[in-house]
């Protein structure tokens, strides 16, 4: 396996990483159970695994979740987490206690590799948004303390969706995709790894509510391609969840001046994320509006 080689651009500060591996990985998504990698029953295509919850020996079927090493890594350590042996539930399908327990397998993956640097959880949920394999994953990447992403801070709070006890989930308006959603925990100046059981559970029917909510969203929408989004969680202090829709492609403006177009106003992502028609909530802060004059 050769390694990864960092390129650092002197002016910028940004960097990229040269990964032969990558180009070797699948390129077209089969589910058929005798070439899907990540099946049970499969678990000797993939026996480096480092992590599971569930029944049975590293190697062995009766997992729920397992973590196994990426045969085509990004960086030097780079792991895959199979989110369950069903071949088409994801999180928004699948029941909550069992997506507490993905939610626990990054919690437990962050907090051993942390010592080896950056820790970053992302996930690549259809084609159009980077997944090689339909089986649902994610996928943990440690990237060397000295390399400096290029990565968000946490946006301000406005377009409240929902607050629950510990979390807080928004559309930015700083959002640069089209239904953007952050979650992030009240609890600040943590770490993902910090993350307790209480707060993993509340995050867990969040996470599943929204991306619930998100699939509805695009069913009533014309889009013209499938439903698709990426998510990730940040691997700094202040750590917060960010999902992003990939409802439109990205293009050559975009591309060449760095600056995003999002056809969606936030204010109004919030509002579809709520259930509510955004025309009829206008409508009702208007009629609020008029009600506090008189």
């Amino acid at each position: 396996m050769s390694m990864s080689k960092y390129v650092p651009d002197i002016s910028s500060r940004r960097w990229v990483i040269i990964s032969q591996n990558r180009v070797k990985r699948p390129v077209t998504a089969n589910d058929e159970k005798k070439k899907d990698p990540f099946a049970e029953g499969n678990e000797s295509q993939l026996d480096d695994e480092v992590f599971r919850i569930g029944r049975g020996k590293p190697g062995e079927e009766g997992w729920q979740v397992r973590v196994v090493r990426n045969k085509y890594p990004i960086t030097d350590l780079h792991e895959v987490v199979i989110h369950s042996p069903d071949p088409k539930k994801d999180i928004q399908d699948l029941p909550v206690k069992h997506v507490e327990n993905i939610l626990r397998a990054y919690r437990e993956r962050f907090n051993v590799n942390k010592k080896d640097g950056q820790v970053f959880i992302f996930c690549n949920h259809g084609e159009h948004a980077g997944a090689s394999l339909k089986h649902p994953h994610s996928q943990i990447v440690i990237i060397p303390p000295q390399i400096n992403l290029d990565s968000l801070t946490r946006e301000p709070l406005n377009n409240v969706v929902t607050e629950e006890k510990n979390f807080i989930a928004y559309c930015p308006d700083f959002s640069q995709w089209p239904y953007e959603l952050w979650i992030v925990p009240k609890n600040k100046k943590t770490l993902y790894g910090d993350i307790t059981d209480v707060e993993m559970a509340q995050l867990a029917a969040l996470m599943k509510s929204m991306l619930n909510q998100l699939y509805h969203i695009y069913k009533e929408g014309d889009w013209k391609v499938e439903f698709g989004y990426n998510y990730y969680i940040s691997p700094r202090e202040n750590w917060y969840m960010r999902i992003i829709p990939r409802f439109v492609h990205r293009a050559g403006f975009e591309l060449g001046t760095g600056l995003s177009v999002n056809v969606v106003d936030p204010s109004d992502a919030a509002v579809a994320y709520k259930g509510v028609d955004p025309e009829v909530s206008k409508m009702l802060e208007k009629l609020k509006t008029l009600s506090l004059k008189v």
